[in-house]
């Protein structure tokens, strides 16, 4: 039986497992017979509470493997993760010091998949600054990023994860368009397979 790590996809700010990537990421290892080994929980919007969430999977998986996925926020806090748990990191256009644009969503903000209204205060920019971390081991990360990222300046994530593998692709979106395609190179990536792309 080839080798076979544990993916957690986690998904990015107002989203959920609903969102397009985490449903083709689950597919597709379904599709592999993999989908005991694929991991995307429902985020609290509270960091915190992400966190404790997140350092309770890891303890449940403690014996195991894992490679975390993380697009927008969550690559914020799959970089979190990777540092935490020395584990692998894969970063899909992420949030690179995300508490510098809380301004832009302080109040009722509603979830894009679920339509649950999240109330943001300060303190989310507060809890945030708390999980920021610096990449240690530049060859647990694969930055995967699209310059046409109409959200977050692709740029900064670029400069943040410098040291680290990069794929820089041109065009594209905030929701990373042909994420589908990548799928197979993330999970080479999360094997330990040198021939990723980029």
């Amino acid at each position: 039986m080839s080798y076979r790590p544990h993916i957690i996809y986690l998904h990015g700010f107002l989203s959920s497992p609903l969102s397009q990537k985490a449903q083709e990421m689950a597919a597709w290892m379904s599709e592999q017979g993999l989908q005991d080994y694929f991991h995307c929980p429902q985020l609290p919007m509270d960091p915190n509470a992400a966190g404790v969430m997140l350092q309770g999977l890891f303890f449940h998986l403690a014996n195991e493997d894992v490679c975390v996925v993380g697009s927008s926020l969550g690559g914020f806090f799959a970089t979190w993760a990777a540092e935490t748990f020395a584990c692998k990191a894969v970063l899909i256009n992420p949030a690179v010091r995300p508490y510098e644009r809380i301004n832009e969503y302080l109040g009722p903000q509603r979830n894009y998949q679920t339509g649950e209204i999240h109330i943001i205060d300060i303190r989310f920019a507060d809890q945030l600054k708390e999980f920021e971390r610096q990449p240690s081991q530049p060859n647990r990360y694969w930055l995967l990023t699209q310059t046409g990222d109409e959200v977050l300046d692709y740029q900064a994530g670029v400069n943040y994860y410098s040291a680290c593998r990069q794929t820089i692709i041109k065009g594209g979106d905030h929701g990373f368009a042909d994420f589908q395609q990548w799928l197979p190179e993330i999970w080479g990536f999360a094997q330990g397979k040198e021939n990723c792309i980029g």
